[in-house]
């Protein structure tokens, strides 16, 4: 299936995988835990990125713009069927569209009890 690669500090890739928990884990790291930031994508991370201190990678946004969250560690972002028992791959169209939207890495700086979000507008070497 095919899968876009969100690793910190670099633009995304696509990569082939098999729907295989084990390949799975082995690009997050860890356990895996699966969100649903849009309809009909799974954002696959693993469940222990912030606590086990993985690097901030991409912060995620409500509607309006607001931060909500940041994952932390390297991600992947795959189709999600409404039945939800297996993840599927990415069409062309949602490739494009995801790899817009998680394109720039970000960096996180805390200030006075707010985090603040920085995309870097440049191109970085992946």
């Amino acid at each position: 299936m095919l899968i876009l690669v969100v690793e910190p500090g670099r633009v995304p890739k696509t990569q082939e995988i098999s729907d295989n928990l084990k390949e799975m884990q082995s690009i997050v790291g860890g356990c895996i835990q699966a969100i649903y930031p849009f309809p009909g994508i799974a954002l696959v991370c693993n469940e222990e990125g912030m606590l086990l201190g993985l690097s901030p990678n991409r912060g995620l946004r409500d509607d309006s713009g607001a931060l909500y969250d940041i994952v932390c560690g390297t991600f992947f972002l795959c189709g999600a069927p409404a039945d939800e028992e297996h993840f599927v791959g990415l069409t062309p169209e949602q490739v494009q569209q995801l790899e817009e939207r998680f394109h720039d890495p970000e960096a996180f700086i805390s200030s006075d009890g707010r985090v603040l979000c920085i995309p870097f507008h440049t191109e970085i070497n992946t």
